[in-house]
């Protein structure tokens, strides 16, 4: 049964009618057309269609439509202001943390949602907050290195 949602998705308010349990990850690639949110696995295990919701990360695979009214939704296509990336997508450019590329949208949207939550953490933290999004290329390393960088860069070089 069709339901009508509200929601702001990358700044701009939308109305919907959506099946209320149509997942959040296929209404923003078929219906918006935001690719850069991945299927991956379907289940939220690998973190390849992460996307923001009030800030936090989530995985949009398993979000239904009726979760996200009266929500702000971000995805990578909506990180970036006015043509300036994010500090998040300019240190994993700075420490060339993506190879194929799969994976880095939900990398970086977990990142954020990471520093939104604890904006200085620490190696470890890090760690623990990026354990679930997964990278087959392995990149984790200089993954880590990018946050630790935009955190410094978020919190005024301190």
């Amino acid at each position: 049964m069709a339901e009508k949602i509200k929601f702001k998705l990358n700044g701009k308010n939308i109305d919907l009618e959506v099946e209320k349990d149509h997942t959040l990850l296929w209404v923003l690639r078929t219906q918006f057309k935001l690719t850069g949110t991945k299927f991956g696995c379907g289940f939220g295990y690998c973190g390849s269609c992460t996307v923001l919701i009030d800030g936090e990360a989530f995985r949009s695979c398993g979000i239904a439509m009726s979760e996200v009214n009266s929500k702000e939704i971000t995805t990578i296509e909506g990180l970036s202001v006015n043509g300036d990336l994010h500090p998040v997508q300019k240190a994993f450019v700075k420490h060339d943390a993506q190879q194929c590329g799969f994976c880095t949208p939900g990398m970086i949207l977990n990142a954020v949602g990471l520093l939104n939550a604890n904006p200085n953490p620490t190696h470890e933290e890090i760690i623990i907050g990026m354990d679930e999004n997964l990278c087959r290329c392995g990149s984790y390393l200089r993954i880590v290195d990018a946050i630790q960088t935009a955190a410094l860069e978020l919190n005024g070089g301190r």
